[in-house]
């Protein structure tokens, strides 16, 4: 039984900061922000850019793309992050009851910047096991933007991070853009390298953290964590996309377009050589920055607007996430 994602939907938000503004608040050079980290300019959240908010704006674009009634959805997976309107809230279910999926059930998962991959995966498990759930809506926001501080050197590679919403929408026996097999890779050696130190059951919120700046995203180990991770993350990068290839019957030759988060432009373009693709089978996100599980889908979206896909491609989406976590799905997209 086939499971093809029958639309997409993306919610940019209207306000952007540009590398140079960024190079000023850092203290480095306009050029090592453009250039090397390859932010030319990012997203940032606007006043009413809350992150379930962004997920429910994203999701109504892809329902109104699909032409479907909401009534029609199954399931709602939130794939958005935990810093969102408020803790220890199930986001969901408030997405749901926003966009009258009142047939639904819905649960929220993570996996950091691999959650959309992650969820591509347990979504089409679902749907192939459980004969009641036919159309399935992925849909959340992000903003962890919110958690860096430009004068900490140590979180230098995260000043990509921005804000926005995305949202797909799968279903069962459709011959369109069919989602194929999914591989993913966590390590847990990495676990503890990036978090936020205060704010949570070791470390609880305190005027004390507040006025140290604790509540921010922060590298406990920088040069061990770059020594340990630098290659071991390219190399799994590539032995995730090459394996989730495989298990659908393709190999590295047969891709015809690679949907990739946004990371320095050195490490991109060595993952396209590595996997002898061209600069033209990509694009790189330096307009919009880091918008987390999101990038996949936008890459994908200014894929289609820019003609780089055409039916029968095949399309790989793959990712990373703190923790650390790779993921890749492979879709043959079109008809």
């Amino acid at each position: 039984m086939d499971i093809g994602i029958l639309s997409t939907g993306i919610y940019i938000p209207e306000h952007f900061i540009s590398g140079e503004e960024i190079a000023k608040k850092a203290g480095i050079p306009k050029d090592i922000v453009e250039l090397k980290m390859g932010i030319k300019r990012k997203t940032i959240p606007g006043p009413d850019d809350h992150t379930c908010q962004m997920g429910i704006w994203a999701a109504k674009q892809a329902i109104e793309r699909a032409a479907i009634d909401p009534k029609e959805i199954d399931l709602i997976i939130y794939i958005g992050e935990e810093h969102k309107e408020y803790p220890l809230w199930t986001a969901g279910i408030k997405l749901q009851e926003e966009i009258g999926a009142h047939h639904a059930w819905a649960f929220d998962i993570g996996l950091r910047c691999g959650t959309t991959i992650m969820a591509l995966k347990v979504a089409k498990n679902m749907m192939l096991a459980d004969p009641s759930i036919n159309t399935v809506l992925l849909a959340g926001g992000y903003r962890n933007g919110d958690f860096i501080d430009y004068k900490n050197e140590r979180t230098r590679f995260m000043f990509n991070l921005g804000a926005g919403g995305g949202a797909i929408l799968l279903q069962k026996g459709l011959k369109k853009n069919i989602l194929l097999e999914s591989e993913i890779r966590t390590d847990g050696s990495f676990s503890e390298d990036v978090i936020v130190t205060a704010g949570g059951t070791k470390n609880p919120i305190s005027h004390d953290a507040l006025e140290k700046g604790l509540l921010r995203l922060d590298v406990l180990d920088p040069e061990g964590m770059k020594r340990r991770l630098e290659q071991k993350s390219m190399d799994n990068f590539l032995k995730v996309i090459r394996e989730s290839l495989y298990k659908s019957g393709y190999t590295e030759q047969d891709i015809d377009y690679v949907a990739m988060l946004h990371m320095k432009k050195s490490a991109h373009q060595y993952v396209l050589r590595e996997l002898g693709l061209t600069e033209d089978q990509s694009i790189y996100l330096e307009n919009f920055g880091h918008i987390g599980q999101f990038d996949q889908i936008l890459s994908i979206e200014l894929a289609e607007q820019e003609g780089k896909l055409k039916s029968g491609d095949i399309v790989v989406f793959v990712s990373a996430g703190i923790g650390y976590a790779w993921g890749a799905s492979t879709i043959r997209w079109g008809n």
